[in-house]
């Protein structure tokens, strides 16, 4: 039995914080109807070049194991058949601006008047309320918005931007609220709407910046560098755009950095003797580790480091992740089937139960309102005549 068996979730979320967090609750059982229309399509369900290959890439990977059907929310018709389906959920989520679905007729209230106990989750970019509730985001003005973008990037550089992991740490904030909401209704036997801000989520991740602004003290940007470790970052490696990460923690590993760049002398020199000494002198260092890494080849020097006591791996390419062995049997990537049988690398959920729960991917990309005769016909008891009818007014669309 998969952890989530038994919950079903009716989702409404689009683009991919919302997605993703009803993606991760997927593939630990729970039930997500998607809930789209052909008259507005989710941006992602379009077919946009990216990862290698033309399709709905961004889609594909927050969308698999999803059930599809067609609703056209315009319409009253359209809201009602929405609401008998939460009426038959456990959880209703969410991902548009604050009020989009209280003038659908589908926020909160409406919700819990079909359903008293519905747990309802709000993904946005400010939250529900306060004065910048009303605020568009995306990706990119998470990460400004929340603090990261500042404190990412070079000393003599500007704030780097954050994308897609703005998106899925939202949404893995998402789906740990969501379960949270759904233990607390076991318990009390009461739904909650659940609103999760997404510049919340990246304020949340530089609190310990915060805390030290609030303090007087002041941040900076440091590139790869680390303010305890030196060496410390991304050093280039022999071959066109290959590198090395590495990080040194401990006078042991420095000595072991040292003798795997046969670099004796390093090691006595009393520049870099322990480990504020090379914090004191990182940009020599930096240069001399960036001289032995460029007539090395990454993978090889990784391990050479690893087997030494060096925290040390190349920079991965996507292609080099997505045939890992170690991941593939960890069920980290597999492969699922497109809609026309044809096989894909997809992300599993990256976690793992020592009770061997099948969790993970079990189906691929639904395509549009794939699976109505489940949703219509088992769960909500439609008859043949009704759908038909809800086809030709366009409600179900």
């Amino acid at each position: 039995m998969r952890p989530l068996q038994g919950i079903r979730i009716a989702d409404f979320t689009v683009h991919n914080a919302g997605p993703f967090c009803t993606h991760l609750l997927s593939q630990l059982g729970a039930e997500v109807i998607k809930i789209e229309s052909a008259m507005r399509l989710d941006a992602f369900r379009k077919p946009h070049p990216v990862y290698g290959r033309e399709g709905p890439a961004t889609f594909d990977q927050v969308a698999s194991n999803k059930l599809s059907v067609r609703i056209n929310l315009k319409k009253a018709e359209g809201v009602a058949l929405a609401k008998r389906i939460v009426a038959a959920s456990d959880v209703a989520s969410e991902s548009f601006r604050p009020g989009v679905m209280d003038r659908l007729g589908l926020g909160y209230a409406d919700l819990c008047a079909v359903r008293e106990d519905i747990v309802m989750l709000s993904v946005s970019s400010s939250g529900q309320s306060g004065p910048d509730s009303h605020f568009a985001g995306y990706a990119p003005l998470f990460g400004a918005w929340g603090g990261l973008g500042e404190l990412t990037g070079y000393a003599d550089g500007p704030p780097v931007e954050i994308r897609h992991v703005m998106d899925h740490t939202v949404g893995m904030n998402a789906a740990v609220a969501l379960m949270a909401a759904l233990y607390r209704r076991r318990a009390s036997g009461q739904g909650v709407h659940v609103d999760v801000a997404a510049r919340e989520v990246a304020a949340s991740l530089v609190g310990d910046l915060l805390l030290l602004a609030a303090a007087g003290g002041a941040t900076a940007r440091i590139g790869n560098a680390h303010p305890r470790m030196a060496p410390h970052g991304v050093y280039p490696a022999a071959g066109e755009d290959r590198w090395l990460a590495l990080a040194v923690e401990d006078d042991a590993a420095w000595t072991a950095l040292c003798g795997v760049m046969k670099r004796p002398d390093l090691a006595a020199d009393p520049r870099f003797a322990d480990g504020a000494s090379r914090i004191r002198h990182r940009e020599t260092l930096d240069t001399m580790v960036s001289h032995w890494s460029a007539g090395v080849e990454a993978n090889a020097a990784a391990e050479q480091l690893q087997h030494a006591g060096v925290a040390a791996h190349a920079s991965w390419t996507t292609p080099e992740i997505a045939a890992d062995a170690h991941l593939r049997q960890r069920g980290a990537i597999v492969s699922v089937a497109e809609p026309d049988g044809t096989l894909r690398a997809a992300v599993g959920v990256p976690l793992r139960l020592s009770k061997g729960e099948d969790i993970g991917i079990l189906r691929g990309t639904p395509r549009l309102g794939e699976h109505e005769d489940y949703v219509y016909g088992e769960i909500l008891g439609m008859g043949r005549a009704e759908r038909l009818a809800l086809e030709a007014a366009e409600v179900i669309h």
